[in-house]
Formats: structure tokens, C-alpha cells, sequence
């Protein structure tokens, strides 16, 4: 590991590379423009670029006519972003952030490529969301230890949270140095272990996993379902309209991920439902179709308001949560604060998991999960060891 002088801070005035001109390559692009930052936003293909820019722009008028910036401000930080399909030219820019699809050989090809002609104090960093950023930074044969995960949330320009995830081979300083970047940005920044969906895309598994399950069940339907824990559970959306918002492709393959990383635990295997809306295409809002249909004028589906099955699904999906996030203290995923902030900032909970298992008890949440465990008689519910320990105490997160 470096352990020379600190890096230079990375200010205003140093240049950011993006590669990816997706949602979220130029989302991030537009981000760092708005600070400032001359952006190199680099695709291999110019279609992608040119979609690239026109959502940028429609970004910016949006912004424009709500009266959040003058004019003068969003052209400016259009004219920040250089559009450019040599992925070269990113490589003179201190910080490159990478944000192509999650495909690990793909992103491990690109590594390779920019760990052997950027600049040696260039950080590299991967915007993935859940493959391995040791493995990524694998690729890197010259120097592994400028590389580090950098995971923001969709869109990066309105969610305040970003994940930094170092490897085993990343400098302490290059964590630093990107956090302060971020932070600067006005993003919030938490510190999390390599592991399979890092924070957040490993404690949100069951949010839909366990409502696919109820559903599969007949215990409730899709709109029922939702409506417990919009109305009961107090979250901003359902489960299913969550997966349709997210699209289901994206949140299938996320599952699928994290399933495969840890050795197929059945706690988070992903749902059969769920992988034949994705054969059909029906991937959600922006098909049209998903689990509700989203064609002009359809009826959406009235949910059956029963308090007493509501608030039995809201404490079933609520149990595997705050079990995920215990589990992640357990593995020292990250500390409770950065835990329930991270659930907080980055996928919108109501509040932090670890603070409602203070309010309810983790005794109650116990109880739950060995009743659902004796009941089915799968290793999908079973309760986390750190769990057991603090129950027998009994002790809590937060004082």
C-alpha cells in the first residue's frame, strides 16, 4: 500500500472523467459541471452521447423554469461537459469515474485500459452497485491501489448519498480525497466493506423479496401489499411500484447478484415472479407494463384496506429488513450511524432500520423471525447471531 505524501485535493478546478453516457454516467457528468468541474463524458457509441446530451439539457431547462438556476448557469454547465467517444481522453483528469453497465469483465477490460494510460496519481474509480470493486480493481496490474468503489444513487443529481467502497488495495488517502470531492458536491458519504451490495443493495433485498414472497403466497396482492407499507409502514412507495419505478431488469439482476456472491443464501434468493416479468419484457414504467400497466387511462388496482393483514405484512417485510442490517453490523459492513443513514439518504426509509429496532425492541423483531422460521422451516428467516446476543443483554444501537 502508498504510503508517501497526501494526494493532492481534488478542487474545483480539477478535471472529472465519466465513462458511460447512461442515466447515471450523465447524471454524474452533470453533477461535477454544476460544481464546476470540467467534465470529459466519454461512449463508445455517439448515440449514446448525443441521448446523453439531450437529457442533460432537458435537465437543466427543467431547472431553469422552476427557477432553481438562471440561464446563464445552465449553459455554463453544459458548455463544462465535453461529449467524446475516445475514452483516452478521460485519462488526463485526476479522477475517472466509470458508470457502464454492471458487467464484470466489461468494466475489468476498461480498468485495464485506464490503469495503463492514466496518470499514476489518477484515482479510477466504479460506480458499480453490487460486483466486487477487489475484483475490478483486479484488472489493475500497474497500481490497484488508486481504485475504489464509488457507488451513487439513481439520479445522482436529486439522491444525497453516495457509497465509498475501498478495496483491499485502496490507499487510506484515495478514500479521503474522494470523499471530500463528494461531500463537496453536497452529496452524504459513507464507508462500506467490499461485500456483496455493500450497504444498501444488501439490506433493501427483503423490502422486495419478502413482498414477492407474500404475494406469491396469496397472503395479499401486489396493490394491497403496497398500500401496508406506504400507509402503515410510512415509506414513500411500495414495494412493487418501487420495482416497476426501478425497472425490473435492473432489479432482478441486482438480486440475482448479490444471491450468486453469497454462495446462494436463500435469504436472498431472488423470485421467480420477478424473472418472468423480465422474460416478458414487462420491466415496468418504462415499458408500460410491469407489475401495474402504465398505458394512458388504466385502472390502477384498488388495494384491500384490512388494518389487521396490513399491519401483519408491514412487520413481516419490516423483521427481514431490520434483520439485513443487523446482519450488516454483525459483518462490519459498516457502522449503525452510516447504516440507517444510508437507508435513509439513499433509498428514502422513513427512518434507519437500527433506530426502529431500538423503538420496537429487537426482542419482538426475534420473535418474528423465529415464528416465520419454525413456520416454513427455511434458513431465509433466520435470525442474525448479533441479533441473539443482544436480546439476551438486552442492549441497543443508539442511546
Amino acid at each position: 500500500m502508498t504510503t508517501g505524501a497526501p494526494l493532492a485535493l481534488l478542487t474545483n478546478e480539477s478535471s472529472v472523467g465519466v465513462i458511460g453516457a447512461g442515466a447515471m454516467g450523465s447524471g454524474i457528468a452533470q453533477l461535477a459541471a454544476s460544481y464546476g468541474h470540467n467534465v470529459a463524458l466519454a461512449d463508445i457509441t455517439s448515440t449514446a452521447l448525443q441521448r446523453a446530451r439531450g437529457a442533460i439539457e432537458k435537465n437543466l431547462k427543467g431547472q431553469v423554469e422552476k427557477g432553481r438556476i438562471e440561464e446563464a448557469q445552465a449553459r455554463s454547465i453544459l458548455g463544462r461537459i465535453t461529449f467524446t467517444e475516445e475514452i483516452n481522453t478521460c485519462a488526463i483528469c485526476p479522477i475517472v469515474i466509470e458508470a457502464v453497465i454492471e458487467d464484470l469483465a466489461l468494466k475489468q477490460e476498461l480498468f485495464k485500459r485506464l490503469d495503463e494510460v492514466a496518470s499514476a496519481d489518477t484515482i479510477l474509480a466504479t460506480n458499480t452497485s453490487s460486483l466486487s470493486v477487489a475484483s475490478i480493481a483486479s484488472a489493475c496490474k500497474k497500481k490497484q491501489s488508486r481504485v475504489l468503489g464509488l457507488h451513487f444513487f439513481n439520479p445522482p443529481m436529486v439522491l444525497p448519498l453516495v457509497e465509498i467502497i475501498p478495496s483491499l488495495s485502496t490507499d487510506p488517502r484515495v478514500v479521503d480525497t474522494t470523499k471530500a470531492l463528494v461531500t463537496g458536491w453536497g452529496k452524504t458519504a459513507v464507508v462500506a466493506r467490499d461485500l456483496p451490495g455493500f450497504i444498501v443493495n444488501r439490506i433493501a433485498r427483503p423490502f422486495y423479496g419478502e413482498a414477492l414472497r407474500i404475494f406469491e403466497e396469496g397472503m395479499a396482492d401486489r396493490a394491497t401489499i403496497d398500500w401496508a407499507m406506504r400507509e402503515i409502514g410510512g415509506f414513500k412507495m411500495g414495494p412493487f411500484e418501487l420495482m416497476d419505478f426501478i425497472g425490473n431488469d435492473i432489479n432482478y439482476k441486482v438480486s440475482e447478484s448479490v444471491f450468486e456472491a453469497f454462495y446462494y443464501d436463500p435469504r436472498y434468493r431472488p423470485s421467480i415472479t420477478q424473472k418472468r416479468l423480465v422474460e416478458s419484457g414487462r420491466l415496468g414504467r418504462k415499458t408500460l407494463q410491469g407489475h401495474y400497466c402504465y398505458k394512458p387511462d388504466a385502472p390502477g388496482p384498488a388495494p384491500k384496506q384490512d388494518e389487521t393483514l396490513g399491519k401483519e405484512i408491514f412487520m413481516r417485510i419490516l423483521a427481514m429488513l431490520i434483520n439485513e442490517a443487523v446482519d450488516a453490523v454483525f459483518m462490519q459492513v459498516a457502522s449503525p450511524a452510516d447504516i440507517d443513514l444510508a437507508m435513509v439518504k439513499g433509498v428514502n426509509y422513513p427512518k434507519g432500520l437500527l433506530k426502529w429496532a431500538d423503538e420496537i425492541g429487537l426482542k419482538k423483531i426475534l420473535n418474528k423471525l423465529e415464528s416465520l422460521q419454525e413456520e416454513y422451516g427455511e434458513d431465509r428467516y433466520r435470525a442474525s447471531a448479533l441479533m441473539k446476543r443482544m436480546t439476551k443483554k438486552p442492549q441497543k444501537f443508539f442511546s
